[in-house]
C-alpha cells in the first residue's frame, strides 16, 4: 500500500483541522473527550510544538491519513510522550499507524530522548499491539490526566 503517494511531514497550521479531527473521531468512539484533549486539539502549535514537541502527519496521495505528536514531558523520569495518534478508518490496516510509530521514534532519538512513554486504554487492542510491535514494554507510570487511561507503556533507546 505504501507507495510514492505516502509520505510523513512535521505539522503545520494547515494541518491542524484534521490532527483534531482524526484524533476526536477515535476519542469519542470509544470514550469522551477530557480537558487534556481539547488542550492539545485545539492548540498544538502553543501546547504541543512551542513546548519543544513535534507531530507527525502521515499524508496519502496529499490527503491526511494519520497524525501522532511527540509531548516533551517535564519533571519525571519520561523525556517524552507518543500521544494523540490516530489513523482515518479508510487508512487503518495499512501500516500506517507502525510507520507513524516508527518515525516518532526516530524524531525522539534524534531529540536525545532515551524514553517515551504512552498511555493508552486496554479496549483499544490494536493500538496496543502497535505499541508492543515498536518495543513499547508496559509499565507503572505516573497518575494519568486522563479518565480512559488503563495502561502505561515505555519505550527504552
Amino acid at each position: 500500500m505504501m507507495n510514492d503517494s505516502f509520505k510523513i511531514v512535521p505539522f503545520t497550521s494547515a494541518y491542524a483541522a484534521a490532527f483534531k479531527a482524526i484524533n476526536q473521531q477515535w476519542i469519542e468512539q470509544y470514550f469522551k473527550m477530557e480537558p487534556s484533549d481539547f488542550k492539545a486539539l485545539d492548540h498544538p502549535q502553543e501546547n504541543i510544538i512551542d513546548q519543544g514537541g513535534y507531530i507527525a502527519v502521515a499524508l496519502l496521495d496529499k490527503e491526511v491519513v494519520g497524525v501522532c505528536a511527540l509531548i516533551k514531558m517535564d519533571g519525571n523520569r519520561f523525556d517524552y510522550e507518543l500521544a494523540k495518534m490516530g489513523v482515518t478508518p479508510k487508512a487503518q490496516g495499512k501500516r500506517v499507524g507502525y510507520l507513524l510509530g516508527e518515525h516518532i521514534i526516530a524524531k525522539a532519538k534524534s531529540l536525545g530522548a532515551k524514553n517515551i512513554f504512552i498511555e493508552s486504554n486496554r479496549v483499544l487492542v490494536p493500538a496496543i499491539k502497535l505499541y508492543e510491535k515498536l518495543g513499547f514494554v508496559e509499565i507503572e507510570g505516573p497518575p494519568s490526566p486522563y479518565e480512559r487511561a488503563d495502561i502505561q507503556m515505555e519505550y527504552r533507546f
